[in-house]
């Protein structure tokens, strides 16, 4: 319950930083819970083959939201908590969303804080097809050079999405010129599968075999 409030906490402080404003009369609060064989992110698996378990919970209103993520699964890094905020809307078939995210990792040897890990993120679609563009832009940990960018079209119950990291080599591990796509299919609202695989490794090391993942979500109503 602590840790649930702490969170909670979190969420409506970045919110406040960032003018985050919803009518309390238009807002929606809306919650989830999942898990998945792996933790996916980007074409690999930062859980080294082990499933992972997330909670969600949002608030939104006239096309503002913001919330908080949680998730298990990061063999390198451990528990995570994100909070995020962000406005999105759509003009018949033109879409568009930016957002705002921390990623924190309270028990890692780095104690990754809010704030030390962020992300902007701008997603433009027309139809079928989304472009999405992620830019680091955390002053105290990580490389502000890195970048990843995606392509999807969804048709139907399925996504097809190609996406490519970039980032400068300055000495540790860099994911520049990882390529990946990934093959999605929505069974429902709840049950998910995806088919995703490395097709340029960018850097020796990084595994590039193809990786099936089950995903499951709840609404928590």
């Amino acid at each position: 319950m602590k840790m649930k409030q702490k969170l909670i906490a979190g969420a409506i402080a970045l919110s406040a930083m960032a003018g985050f404003s919803v009518p309390a009369a238009h807002a929606e609060v809306s919650a989830a819970i999942g898990a998945a064989n792996m933790y996916y992110w980007r074409g690999l698996d930062l859980g080294a083959g082990d499933p992972q378990i997330w909670g969600d919970l949002k608030v939104s209103g006239s096309g503002f939201y913001g919330g908080v993520w949680a998730g298990s699964g990061d063999a390198a890094m451990g528990q995570e908590y994100d909070l995020y905020v962000g406005y999105g809307n759509a003009f018949g078939d033109f879409k568009f969303d930016l957002s705002l995210w921390s990623y924190s990792y309270p028990n890692s040897d780095d104690e990754v804080a809010p704030g030390d890990l962020s992300e902007a993120v701008l997603s433009v679609g027309y139809g079928p097809v989304t472009a999405t563009y992620y830019k680091n832009i955390a002053a105290e940990y990580g490389d502000n050079s890195y970048t990843y960018a995606t392509l999807a079209l969804a048709l139907d119950k399925f996504t097809l999405k190609y996406g490519v990291h970039s980032q400068d080599d300055q000495g540790g591990t860099s994911l520049d010129g990882v390529e990946h796509v990934d093959l999605a299919y929505a069974y429902n609202d709840k049950l998910s599968f995806t088919l995703g695989k490395v097709i340029d490794d960018g850097v020796a090391g990084t595994n590039d075999e193809a990786k099936f993942v089950v995903g499951f979500s709840l609404p928590l109503e």
